[in-house]
């Protein structure tokens, strides 16, 4: 057996129990279900308050992995870079409407979710970098964030849309968008230098990620006409197209993940451990 092969049975020891996994997928689901219905009216722009729900339910998945006793596979850099995210996002969305739902999810709930996101995001921090710090693979979580964080709020100075009307807090916006769809890359760089091997629950956060920028970009290209920018260049308003672009480079790193990820699914159902082709390079 290979050693990377190895290593993804020992984390296959070490998932969380399939049940758990079940019931946090099923509330979720049951929860946008009833949004939708119940707060919403059934408004499209109630899939902009889906995709912060599996944003939500992806960290819950992450914190059931810790709770079942072991750091290992949890990026910190990520976390940070997600916890910089939800932060300057809150900072627009708690008292400006520019970028929320246009039913009643946006007048509290949209906000509450990112709240409970970013409490358990810098809970998990606190397990991962104090409580089982022990367990933390710190040698392979290495990608430098401060790069990332410096070039988001460049391009979000220089590409922001005007949505509230306040250039300092669209920028704020539009530079948490950038450190979102960034925050993958420490995750996939961390799996592919611990011999390519994902344990289960770390999988399904990477992949419950993707299913909420995919909610979050469906809801963008649907009001990609009533998105304004001030132009960069005469005529063309480049703030919905910019959206729109940092959702599809979300999908375009999660590219590789997605075949091992459906790979695994496949052949060990939803507890199976994923090993990545570490020949590819994040």
């Amino acid at each position: 057996m290979s050693s990377s092969a190895a290593l993804c049975q020992q984390s296959m020891l070490c998932k969380g129990p399939p049940t758990q996994v079940v019931i946090a997928y099923t509330i979720c689901i049951m929860s946008a279900y009833a949004m939708y219905h119940m707060v919403a009216d059934r408004e499209f722009s109630a899939v902009l308050t889906m995709s912060v729900m599996f944003q939500c339910l992806a960290f819950i998945l992450l914190a059931v992995q810790s709770l079942s006793g072991s750091a290992a596979g949890i990026s910190a850099q990520a976390l940070k870079l997600e916890a910089l995210s939800l932060a300057f996002r809150m900072s627009s969305t708690v008292w400006l409407d520019g970028y929320l739902p246009m039913d009643k999810t946006g007048d509290w709930m949209y906000q509450a979710v990112d709240f409970t996101s970013l409490v358990i995001v810098l809970w998990l921090l606190h397990r991962v970098l104090v409580v089982q710090k022990t367990t933390y693979q710190m040698e392979q979580d290495t990608l430098p964030i401060a790069p990332i964080v410096l070039g988001s709020f460049v391009l979000g100075m220089l590409l922001h849309a005007d949505m509230d009307d306040r250039p300092l807090f669209d920028t704020f916006w539009m530079a948490s968008l950038f450190m979102g769809v960034a925050a993958v890359m420490p995750q996939l760089w961390m799996i592919t230098r611990a011999s390519g091997c994902a344990a289960a629950l770390t999988s399904h956060y990477i992949a419950t990620m993707a299913v909420s920028k995919l909610l979050s970009g469906l809801f963008m290209w649907q009001a990609r006409e009533d998105i304004t920018s001030e132009p960069l260049v005469k005529g063309i308003n480049h703030g919905p197209w910019v959206i729109l672009g940092a959702h599809a480079l979300h999908l375009f790193l999660l590219g590789d993940f997605a075949y091992y990820y459906a790979k695994a699914l496949g052949k060990q159902g939803l507890q199976g451990a994923m090993e990545l082709n570490t020949s590819v390079v994040v």
